[in-house]
């Protein structure tokens, strides 16, 4: 479920009824996946449960819920055959929760922790358009992301809050600072920083081996280069097959920002499906 969604069921979260939808039990094949949630006031819909006419059906029963708030969950299964007018093939439950406006805080929060997607660490290096495109790209994923230039006033005003910046320099010492598990994306506005940041990389694997992934923009030329040059300070053919060089997916072709940022986000997207 996207962090921006959750964010907006904080905003309605005791300031008004909501009815929380969230998928139960499945059997076969289902539009979304266990845990998957809405929510639904007098006015709103946030977030989705599959969409399509199942969706419409617990919209309207989560709403007919509100007018006659129920004491505690309840279940409603669904078939998604030729009566909902989908054609999955599968079943589904969907829980539905009351919460009052006047909901304690502590339930409140509760119940946040409980609906926040697991989330992976990414560190970017370089708040260039690049840079920028892809942090607008993450907003509405499952990544927490760390931002890292060398130069002061880069980073845009409006970013996400949850975004955490660093101005370093040199810029490679950030990676010490590194989450274990973290996707590294390595596009500085200097070769120089991006080679710092590389080997810096390499030394941390070759230590700790706790890096996900490690991604470096650039042409075959500039991998030919920076690859001759970490052979050079005694790194293996084996550890540098940890980078990859170009990033993206080699399917998506193109060279705008947002392009690229397309093809880097559905890659990282990619590792984690497996």
């Amino acid at each position: 479920m996207a962090k921006t969604d959750l964010a907006r069921l904080r905003a309605c979260v005791g300031t008004e009824p909501v009815l929380l939808v969230s998928v139960g039990q499945q059997q076969g094949s289902v539009p979304r996946e266990q845990g998957a949630w809405m929510g639904v006031t007098a006015t709103t819909v946030i977030g989705t449960v599959g969409g399509g006419h199942l969706e419409w059906e617990a919209i309207a029963h989560a709403r007919a819920l509100l007018s006659d708030p129920p004491q505690g969950p309840t279940k409603r299964h669904f078939k998604l055959g030729p009566s909902l007018g989908q054609c999955c093939g599968g079943a589904l439950d969907l829980e539905f929760v009351y919460l009052p406006s006047d909901l304690p805080a502590a339930s409140a929060q509760s119940l946040f922790q409980r609906l926040k997607p697991p989330s992976h660490p990414v560190v970017l290096f370089g708040g260039g358009h690049v840079g920028q495109a892809i942090e607008r790209a993450l907003r509405p994923l499952p990544f927490d992301l760390m931002w890292v230039d060398s130069r002061d006033e880069i980073f845009p005003s409006d970013i996400e809050p949850s975004v955490i910046t660093e101005n370093m320099s040199p810029v490679q010492d950030a990676v010490v600072d590194i989450k274990p598990g973290a996707f590294v994306l390595i596009m500085s506005f200097s070769h120089a920083e991006d080679l710092d940041v590389l080997l810096a990389c390499l030394m941390r694997q070759r230590r700790q081996g706790d890096l996900r992934f490690i991604g470096l923009i650039g042409s075959a030329t500039k991998w030919a280069s920076f690859s001759n040059r970490a052979r050079e300070r005694g790194f293996t053919d084996a550890e540098l097959a940890q980078v990859t060089c170009p990033i993206g997916l080699p399917s998506i072709s193109g060279k705008e920002p947002a392009v690229i940022a397309a093809s880097v986000v559905a890659q990282l997207l990619g590792f984690l499906r497996g």
